[in-house]
């Protein structure tokens, strides 16, 4: 049967309400999504220990440029120690002497992230 506007060939198939046409399962205009295909899980991701940081606490024993202090933590070590984000936000003041706590990376045990001040 012809188009009666064009008498170009059949007429377009006709579309379901959901606007996809009969017998197709797409879900790209809302359609029905197929009983068959399987629903992805989410992968959990275990951190191994050796990648955790190592918490520590420490005194502040200098103060440098860049929002960046030197930390000497009672074994005797020093840190190049920055202040975590939550502490840049709200505005926590460190000076010499102030007892913090800090998280050591493992990959890179000269420097360190200060988490908190204990005094």
């Amino acid at each position: 049967m012809a188009n009666p506007q064009n008498n170009r060939g059949p007429r377009p198939q006709q579309r379901n309400n959901n606007g996809t046409r009969p017998g197709n399962n797409s879900n790209a205009r809302g359609g029905a999504r197929p009983s068959a295909a399987p629903v992805k899980q989410k992968k959990v991701v275990v951190e191994e220990d050796s990648e955790k940081e190592i918490e520590m606490e420490g005194v502040v024993s200098a103060v440098l440029a860049g929002t960046m202090f030197r930390v000497k933590v009672p074994s005797g070590h020093e840190f190049l120690a920055h202040i975590s984000g939550k502490m840049r936000k709200r505005f926590i003041r460190l000076v010499v002497g102030d007892r913090v706590k800090i998280e050591v990376s493992p990959y890179d045990m000269t420097k360190a992230r200060i988490t908190f001040r204990l005094n």
